[in-house]
């Protein structure tokens, strides 16, 4: 009889154990991986903007001293009405020497303008703006994948292969995956 008991409780514990290990060995119930189908890249734009700045060459016009050109008017009146005095006599000579004095005036006058407006110098003055830069950032990839007869689409922060790893039928999306 105790060979009985140890033979029957040799067969009970064997059993139990080949039980177990086929128990704990089976294949996984599901897949263990869904297919990647499509990658998009979600990204963010925005606005940087930023200053630019460049040297630019102004030109001025020099301060004027005689604004109404005073100088200019008495030379030309003077050298005028020399020259009308070389023409002519008597009352022709006055009437020259006055006329020629009213035109050297008005051309020395003249002529001391052109002058002026040409008297500038330049300087170089920094002129500045700003510009906007676009800038993308990439936030995340919406992935659609394949998981047995079902096709779903999730957002994930890396890039995915091939695969997408499946633990008890759910994604595992904290890990990137080599495949």
């Amino acid at each position: 009889m105790l060979i009985g008991i140890v033979i029957g409780a040799v067969g009970v514990t064997a059993g139990g154990a080949i039980g177990g290990y086929q128990y704990f060995n089976q294949a996984p119930q599901g897949p263990t991986e869904a297919q990647v189908l499509d990658v998009k890249t979600l990204t963010h734009t925005t606005d940087v903007p930023r200053q630019v700045c460049h040297d630019e060459v102004v030109t001025h016009q020099k301060p004027v001293q005689d604004q109404n050109r005073v100088a200019g008017s008495v030379i030309g009146a003077l050298a005028g009405g020399l020259l009308g005095n070389q023409v002519g006599g008597g009352n022709g000579k006055t009437l020259a020497t006055i006329a020629g004095a009213a035109a050297g005036g008005y051309a020395g006058n003249q002529v001391q303008k052109n002058m002026q407006n040409g008297d500038t110098y330049t300087t170089t003055k920094q002129v500045c703006s700003t510009v906007t830069d676009k800038k993308t950032d990439v936030v995340g990839y919406e992935v659609k994948y394949k998981l047995g007869d079902g096709i779903g689409t999730v957002k994930m922060d890396h890039k995915p292969g091939a695969t997408i790893p499946v633990r008890e039928g759910q994604l595992v999306l904290n890990q990137p995956n080599a495949g």
